[in-house]
């Protein structure tokens, strides 16, 4: 199956970059290019792309992957992307090869950082998240409290393992606890359900 994508970038050099890496995969197809948010919200309705690979992007199609370049400098466009679903974040030196493996790991339905990554980019933009936790807190409601303790060690960067092992459980067990909170809060993936654990207080930033 071809990963049809879609490079955002505002600095022309890096789209070509982009498009010299991505026209060497034959399994990915570099279906449009945007220099703004705008165009790529634009873009992105009407190409339906698989995969967005931007720095500037805040996108509402749901369906759609959001890969996102990022120096940890994170800004208002990043902050908007997470809100909206980023199934991953990549340094903007990341070598070729992990660019391509990590449209495909995206495209795939998987995040793509590890947890704890996740949790410290969080938590590197904690003080500029707006407050929604009064407005989020109630969704927690629906989740058994069992799954509300696995919620909080994927939070807090557990994997998978480490929960078995905190809950004396099997990893199995642990996959279908994911599962099932993914579902209940109409999750896409990991990445989402460490946010929401930060919306809701769940998870303060910086605990242990």
């Amino acid at each position: 199956m071809t990963i049809r994508v879609l490079v955002a970038d505002d600095q022309p050099l890096m789209r070509a970059a982009f498009e010299m890496t991505l026209r060497t995969e034959e399994d990915i197809e570099l279906v449009g290019e945007a220099s703004d948010g705008l165009d790529a919200v634009e873009q992105a309705r009407r190409l339906r792309p698989d995969v967005i690979l931007t720095r500037i992007l805040a996108a509402e199609d749901r369906t759609t992957k959001i890969l996102i370049l990022t120096t940890f400098d994170i800004d208002e466009y990043v902050i908007e992307a997470i809100r909206a679903g980023a199934s991953g974040f990549l340094l903007k030196d990341v070598r070729p090869s992990e660019l391509i493996e990590a449209i495909r790991i995206v495209a795939r339905g998987d995040a793509l950082l590890a947890p704890s990554v996740t949790r410290r980019l969080l938590e590197s933009i904690a003080p500029s998240l707006p407050v929604l936790r009064p407005a989020k807190t109630g969704l927690l409601d629906a989740l058994t409290p069992t799954e509300r303790k696995v919620l909080a060690l994927v939070g807090r960067g557990a994997s998978n393992h480490e929960i078995a092992a905190e809950l004396f459980v099997a990893d199995t067990t642990v996959r279908t606890h994911i599962r099932h909170i993914l579902e209940k809060l109409a999750l896409r993936d990991r990445v989402q359900a460490v946010v929401l654990a930060y919306d809701t207080g769940l998870v303060q930033p910086h605990a242990s």
